[in-house]
């Protein structure tokens, strides 16, 4: 879906569009590019920045304008809870965040490419749709034909520093993990009310 270099979308949008773009490389080349311009950068409007955010939100999680719109339309529907935090979770309850975020892909875009190949069961279900919706209490586990692929080789080392947000569970020794709550917003980088303001439109 994303065909622009992802170094041109991190210096418009911000390095924490791609994990790729969070390196001392992308800092160094966006502060040549600075220099090399000399002009400072005009302010947005408020149209201009809800519309940054939007697009943020998009290349951030692989997925389209429309797969946007119907989040927040969900949202907004949603009774009981912020329509912010409503957003924030299903974006962060779809199956190859989820998979991201337990640290068994090394970008949403490869955990995506790893659902779609059936690598995943959820409940015992085999599940190739990366925007599955996972809840509370799901258990997602790594097929057992698929245990052998070397993209799951050297998990155990791979994984060994690497710890997956309070809300998430991954067993090594099972190679099984589990949704234990609801995803907790501690994104700083997305400012997901302003995307709601741009759709309110």
């Amino acid at each position: 879906m994303i065909s622009k270099p992802k170094f041109k979308i991190c210096r418009r949008l911000g390095p924490g569009v791609y994990d790729k773009c969070q390196t001392a490389k992308f800092s160094i080349s966006t502060g040549k590019t600075a220099l090399v311009g000399g002009r400072r950068p005009k302010a947005l409007t408020e149209y201009g920045a809800q519309l940054v955010e939007k697009q943020k939100i998009r290349f951030s999680y692989g997925i389209s304008e429309r797969q946007l719109s119907n989040y927040v339309k969900k949202a907004t529907l949603s009774k009981g809870v912020g329509t912010a935090e409503k957003l924030y979770e299903g974006l962060e309850s779809r199956l190859d965040n989820v998979i991201y975020r337990m640290g068994l892909g090394s970008s949403r875009r490869a955990t995506r490419q790893m659902v779609s190949h059936g690598h995943f069961i959820v409940n015992d279900k085999r599940v190739t749709i990366p925007s599955y919706e996972l809840k509370s209490g799901d258990i997602i586990k790594i097929r057992e034909g698929s245990k052998t692929k070397k993209i799951f080789s050297n998990m155990a080392e791979k994984l060994k520093e690497y710890n997956p947000p309070s809300w998430l569970n991954f067993d090594l020794a099972s190679m099984e993990g589990k949704v234990l709550d609801k995803p907790k917003n501690v994104e700083t980088f997305l400012d997901l009310n302003a995307v709601l303001e741009f759709y309110s439109r």
